[in-house]
């Protein structure tokens, strides 16, 4: 937590020197990385067309821990999947603030693709707890 009581936005610099530096960097042929970010379009919005909805002016976030450290001790029975690194915020956002970031290595372009969208998607279905505020 920085001084203002918030979580501390972690450097992806530093996370993929990290990676680098890691006993797994050897078999790692690519890094990718997932930054969620809090959007103005409500998710209901985007995600199944609802109209009416007004711009979303921030979240309540949070998320479980264990089922998070669950997801991404699975995430290693991936193919080809040898680093992952995770970092979720929480508490009462707003508009462009950041939700989460998500690092993953691997041996091969088409194991880290699916296995960020295999990743990400599991924090946000099955970890996560969200509720959009409307201005």
């Amino acid at each position: 937590m920085d001084l203002s009581g918030k979580k501390t936005i972690p450097s992806m610099d530093a996370w993929l020197k990290e990676a680098k530096a890691h006993e797994s960097a050897p078999k790692i042929g690519m890094y990718l990385t997932h930054n969620g970010v809090i959007r103005s379009t409500a998710k209901a919005q985007v995600r199944e067309g609802k109209e009416g909805l007004g711009p979303v002016k921030g979240m309540v976030f949070g998320y479980d821990e264990e089922k998070v450290a669950a997801v991404i001790a699975d995430g290693y029975d991936l193919p080809g999947i040898y680093y992952i690194r995770v970092w979720l915020n929480e508490g009462t956002l707003k508009t462009g603030d950041d939700l989460m970031y998500v690092l993953i290595g691997g041996d091969i372009r088409p194991h880290v693709v699916d296995a960020l969208q295999h990743i990400v998607g599991r924090l946000k279905n099955e970890c996560v707890i969200e509720t959009e505020l409307y201005e």
